[in-house]
């Protein structure tokens, strides 16, 4: 919390998330990311997934017998810390304590560009710790722990004394956010609805133009001059749905071929002019993971797109292939460039199950691209190229005609 706020500046470029800056969760450089999805920002080891915000190393913080510790040193000497990788939907959990009189926050979806934003309260919303009891200042309800800072009261928070653990627990996906201290949920909100606005020009974000608004971010823990104590610091991402399982919201239809909704599942099928055609996402990705679950009732020539961009149905990307038996189901082809970069061992085709239902995944982090079919994997490898690249989703009914698949399950987690 920042309960003074220094002289606003005039910002000339819009809120972008920053690009992360560590190799993906599975790398040996990056925290592990478990079996069940989470990932230890801090268990007790090294400070090594963080950063002082707009810098590249850690000051003002210690690790101090497994503790994660705030200096209470202030700006000046230490500053508020960052994580080196961002989230988009995800869930925090951490245990924290203050002093008397302390004063902190966990902010999230904060955009790390010091040359734009002073401090990580100018992006990113803040769940508010502090000694509500005896904090030197004159604070307000919209001020105290558990609170969505300067925007909703923490309704029945009770936080531990000062020196005693408290558990926080964050939850942001979409637009939906859920605060919980001590095991109960104190604060729900909806960030961009017109009561979300109304509250940012009524209260002290006014001016703050950029305020909660980026979709991916980074993760901070304050340093507001005091000491803080943090331990069993651990998120995972959540992944969402692309599809509603009852129309096309969402999506956007490219070509002739028919796109339709049938018992749940997203059916594409070659219409008169037996031509490409392609469904793709309204909104763009970059880093992400996802899952798509596929059944070829007819020929199967299909594939699943990533990082592309379209021109009525001429794609600039790349494709997971999805295919008949025999033809590299899982592989990754770029189309109008090099044509196939990595096909599957041969050893691995029958992993495919025509006229059954597939699970397709595709890992996109940086340059690196991994795939799996039905839980093996396909490839695994890196490219220049590729690493540069975002752009839609898009699914896939090749030319030829005689083609039918339906989907289902389209699940994305984004980095």
């Amino acid at each position: 919390m920042r309960l003074l706020l220094p002289t606003l500046m005039l910002f000339a470029l819009a809120c972008q998330p920053a690009p992360s800056t560590t190799a993906s969760p599975e790398s040996a450089s990056g925290p592990a990311e478990g079996e069940d999805g989470w990932i230890y920002l801090f268990d007790g080891g090294s400070l090594d997934a963080w950063k002082t915000y707009g810098q590249d190393n850690v000051s003002g913080w210690e690790v101090r017998d497994g503790i994660m510790v705030a200096l209470g040193q202030g700006e000046d000497i230490g500053g508020d810390l960052v994580t080196r990788d961002t989230f988009g939907d995800f869930e925090l959990e951490l245990d924290w304590q203050i002093g008397p009189g302390g004063n902190s926050g966990v902010l999230y979806r904060v955009v790390d560009d010091p040359d734009t934003y002073e401090a990580v309260y100018f992006t990113g919303p803040e769940y508010q710790l502090l000694d509500d009891s005896a904090y030197a200042a004159e604070v307000t309800p919209l001020q105290m722990t558990g609170a969505n800072y300067g925007m909703h009261v923490a309704q029945g928070a009770t936080a531990n004394p000062p020196g005693e653990w408290n558990h926080t627990r964050i939850r942001v996906e979409g637009n939906q956010v859920t605060h919980w201290l001590n095991g109960k949920v104190v604060v729900q909100y909806e960030l961009g609805t017109p009561e979300w606005e109304a509250l940012v020009a009524a209260g002290k974000w006014k001016d703050y133009p950029d305020y909660g608004r980026a979709r991916t971010g980074h993760i901070a823990l304050q340093d507001h001059g005091h000491e803080a104590r943090f331990r069993q610091v651990r998120i995972r991402r959540l992944g969402r749905s692309l599809f509603n399982g009852q129309d096309l919201s969402g999506w956007k239809i490219h070509g002739t071929e028919k796109w339709y909704v049938e018992e749940g599942d997203l059916v594409c099928e070659s219409g008169p002019d037996a031509a490409y055609g392609y469904l793709a996402t309204e909104e763009h990705f970059k880093d992400m993971d996802l899952e798509v679950e596929f059944l070829q009732e007819s020929d199967g020539n299909s594939g699943v797109f990533f990082r592309s961009s379209l021109e009525g149905t001429k794609i600039t990307g790349w494709q997971a292939e999805v295919a008949p038996p025999d033809h590299d189901t899982g592989g990754i082809y770029e189309s109008y460039g090099r044509g196939w970069l990595v096909q599957i061992p041969e050893e691995k085709e029958g992993f495919l199950r025509m006229g059954e239902w597939n699970r397709l995944r595709v890992r996109v982090v940086g340059d690196r691209v991994q795939t799996w079919l039905n839980g093996e994997p396909m490839v695994d490898f890196t490219d220049e190229k590729i690493g540069q690249a975002e752009g839609v989703i898009a699914l896939q009914i090749h030319d030829g005609g005689g083609i039918k698949v339906r989907w289902r399950n389209l699940r994305v987690v984004a980095y």
